[in-house]
């Protein structure tokens, strides 16, 4: 801990101080879109008053970060000076030299990463583009875009970056669960956070947008689907998916041509012929697991809709499940 010439102020970072080092040790690597993406080395380090880091480059990106302390920044013969809440990037072969304040240390954190085209894409595409893997691969494209044009000037951490860095520490240090996860998604801020330290405006990549229709369809059907063996009412489903009764049943007729009333039926009656196919179970049991509020009324629906008795449909399944296995 540093006292200050006001007296000492807590560092956000202190944490970090114990074992600044401990994510370099960590073998990070991941695929983000199109990019295999390498953790060279995440670490929090410090410059002694003084210190000199002398002329040198690297063939990936290095983003830096000074979250205490002063000191400079010499690109290719030009003076910047750094200060606490700034950042830089120093991308493939830009060369440069850093040094503390001859009277004040400053930390940096580091995030040096290696960002590597893979080609192709493995599985399904069509499987991966419905899950939203082309919206990954656009975010990763532009990130990395303009990633290669960003000037190394500093800039000041208007996203705050930074804290990133303390929330992949920590969840190494507290063992947290789903660890990797974390890391990944910290390193994947830090990029996002820092490209938007110099742009007025965040990138943005177009997200889909929903068929509000289609999709409060898919919810109320999946509510039906969870729910059908219990009593049932359209209002029951329209709470459910937020929107008024009048409103859900426009979305069936919309998706459907058919009335709530009409597709609740004509699910449970699917699941009717299949326990009257696979079960043993009386037509009075698979009623009232199916929903339906006695045999009775089950056996009116039903030959209504098929023209035989669920006896009836029972019987011809076996037999011609019994001329099959015969035959």
């Amino acid at each position: 801990m540093r006292p200050s010439s006001s007296g000492y102020k807590p560092f956000p970072f202190e944490l970090m101080l114990e074992q600044p080092h401990a994510l370099d040790k960590l073998d990070i690597r991941f695929r983000w879109g199109n990019y295999g993406v390498n953790v060279l080395k995440f670490h929090l380090t410090t410059f002694a008053p003084g210190k000199v880091v002398d002329y040198h480059k690297h063939s990936e990106y290095e983003l830096h970060y000074i979250p205490r302390g002063k000191g400079t920044l010499l690109l290719e013969g030009s003076v910047h000076p750094l200060s606490a809440g700034m950042m830089y990037v120093t991308g493939p072969n830009v060369l440069h030299r850093q040094e503390a304040d001859p009277n004040e240390a400053m930390d940096e954190l580091c995030l040096h990463v290696d960002l590597v085209r893979l080609s192709g894409k493995s599985g399904d595409t069509e499987r991966e583009d419905e899950w939203g893997d082309a919206l990954e691969c656009a975010e990763a494209e532009l990130c990395v875009g303009m990633l290669s044009q960003f000037t190394a000037v500093p800039a000041t951490d208007r996203h705050d970056a930074m804290q990133m860095f303390l929330t992949a520490y920590r969840a190494w240090y507290e063992g947290m669960p789903g660890l990797y996860t974390v890391l990944k998604q910290s390193v994947i801020q830090i990029l996002l956070r820092t490209i938007s330290a110099q742009t007025k405006l965040s990138p943005k990549v177009d997200l889909p947008s929903r068929d509000m229709y289609r999709h409060r369809y898919q919810l109320a059907v999946q509510f039906i689907h969870d729910n059908y063996m219990m009593p049932l009412m359209v209002e029951h489903v329209a709470e459910r998916v937020q929107i008024s009764v009048r409103q859900l049943q426009r979305v069936f007729r919309s998706q459907t041509g058919d009335t709530f009333g009409d597709y609740l039926e004509r699910y449970r009656l699917t699941q009717i012929c299949r326990q009257l196919e696979r079960s043993g179970s009386s037509i009075q049991r698979i009623a009232a697991d199916c929903g339906f509020s006695s045999a009775n009324y089950l056996h009116h629906v039903f030959k209504k809709s098929f023209g035989i008795t669920p006896q009836e449909y029972r019987e011809r399944h076996r037999s011609s499940g019994t001329s099959a296995e015969s035959g």
